[in-house]
């Protein structure tokens, strides 16, 4: 009776939140359309940008199944399954009031925008001549709205295994609005006081990683380690064609989340579309290399992880750099990554349980910090030149905002935690040893037998403790 009142009030709410959607509406009615001269549209620009939209979409499924493969197999349902989640949750996010926070008119001196475009409206058919002049707004809106959702879904990699599903939905919600949002409004709004600095990130090498690669350092403090966790212990992965898999959706896909963030079929698209390639290869075979040398074979998880290294790195110089550059770039960003895993796995007691700050924290600081390297105006006039060619003012601007966007990430990420932290961040240590597959889900990633003839699972949750999970069994 008590499940039959919980799903009839559940069914409720959600139909009270339809019903509110359709008046607002009518509210707004026209907001997301209205005039528009045809002529100022591109069609190619468009179709580019819808298309490159549609990539980076396929990237945080991508990442579901990069992160799936590594982890324990009584676990790939529960990420995969927060991937998708987090797609679902940030779209409505977005087009709420997320991309109005991001790229609304100024209201905070640079620091966040205000809510303007609430719902979209105003986000219509015309370009918007302050982000893309060629292209509608709706596109531009729905192409960022692709880094908006990834960039949480990235940081899941520290805490899988153990964190409380409808905690992890609050946080994701509460972190793009707190974090992301802001910070993609300081780098990106032509407005934000990043921007004004002359910080330059093409495709989101502070806004992506490393907000979210320092947000996963945070989430690893505070969620704490898993049952078992071990210093200098790989994750042993369970599935390694999945993360391999994963690895190649991520490389194509950001050939949109780079290339499309030229805005346009365009000379400069082009441009970044080949160096993205190149750092990425560049980055794979250092990463491989390292690993050969390491551990007497070259590994495939290595090698995988080193190209979304390299595509980390590459992200933010993406727009500015030629392809030698970004060869440097590769082999430079592939390096730091493979030893700052190496120094968290060996030197540090912390279970950032897939490296998320080592590949996407230190991949985006080194990616941002060697732009002020790099960078030539010639590749792109809206740009700026690096050290090499004759600006040392530019690699000061780079480091001010990877050292700013890093401190707010971790900050913000640590306080959000610790007050979801009493609400229950982890599940409880029975779950957490049956896998949340099972115990969160209901659901199985591999059944090799029909589950009526498969023996319950024996899990020990300590020395000379044993119990039996019974997945029809409740807590």
């Amino acid at each position: 009776m008590f499940r039959q009142r919980k799903f009839l009030l559940g069914a409720i709410s959600i139909l009270a939140i339809g019903v509110a959607a359709g008046a607002g509406a009518k509210l707004l009615a026209g907001g997301s359309a209205g005039a528009f001269n045809t002529n100022a549209i591109n069609t190619g620009d468009t179709a580019w940008v819808l298309a490159s939209s549609a990539l980076v979409m396929l990237m945080t499924p991508a990442v579901g199944f990069f992160y799936g493969g590594m982890v324990r197999s009584k676990n790939v349902v529960s990420v995969i399954k927060q991937s998708l989640v987090i797609l679902a949750l940030v779209s409505l996010q977005w087009v709420l009031f997320g991309y109005s926070l991001a790229f609304g008119k100024d209201i905070g001196g640079g620091l966040l925008g205000g809510l303007g475009f609430f719902g979209l409206n105003g986000v219509g058919y015309a370009p918007n001549p302050d982000y893309a002049p060629t292209i509608p707004h709706l596109a531009y809106m729905i192409f960022q709205a692709m880094f908006a959702i990834i960039t949480p879904a990235l940081i899941i990699g520290a805490f899988v295994e153990r964190i409380r599903f409808r905690t992890l939905v609050i946080f994701v919600l509460l972190w793009a609005t707190l974090v992301y949002d802001p910070i993609a409004h300081w780098v990106w709004n032509p407005d934000g006081w990043l921007h004004k600095l002359g910080a330059l990130d093409f495709a989101g090498g502070t806004v992506v990683h490393a907000s979210s690669g320092f947000a996963a350092l945070a989430a690893a403090i505070v969620v704490g380690k898993r049952l078992g966790f071990k210093k200098g212990e790989a994750t042993e992965a369970n599935n390694v064609p999945f993360t391999i898999l994963g690895a190649a959706l991520l490389w194509f896909g950001w050939f949109g989340f780079n290339a499309g963030s030229a805005l346009a079929a365009s000379p400069l698209a082009v441009s970044a579309f080949v160096v993205t390639n190149t750092a990425a290869a560049a980055a794979a075979l250092t990463w491989m290399a390292l690993s050969w040398v390491q551990n007497g074979r070259p590994s495939a998880l290595a090698t995988a992880t080193g190209a979304v290294c390299g595509l980390v790195a590459i992200t933010p110089a993406s727009g500015f750099v030629g392809p030698l550059s970004s060869i440097a770039i590769g082999v430079i960003g592939g390096l730091v990554t493979y030893l700052m895993l190496l120094f968290r796995t060996k030197g540090t007691q912390i279970d950032d349980t897939l490296d998320v700050w080592a590949a996407h924290g230190m991949g985006g600081v080194t990616g941002a910090i060697l732009t002020g390297v790099f960078a030539e105006k010639v590749i792109n006039s809206a740009g700026a030149n690096g050290l090499l060619f004759g600006n040392p003012g530019q690699l000061l601007t780079q480091i001010i905002a990877v050292v700013v966007t890093a401190a707010y990430s971790f900050v913000v990420t640590f306080i959000l935690l610790k007050l979801l932290s009493f609400m229950s961040l982890r599940v409880t240590d029975r779950e957490e040893a049956v896998g949340l597959d099972i115990a969160a889900h209901g659901e199985e990633g591999y059944r090799i037998v029909p589950r009526e003839e498969m023996p319950e699972p024996e899990v020990k949750l300590q020395e000379g403790e044993t119990i039996v999970y019974s997945s029809a069994q409740e807590d």
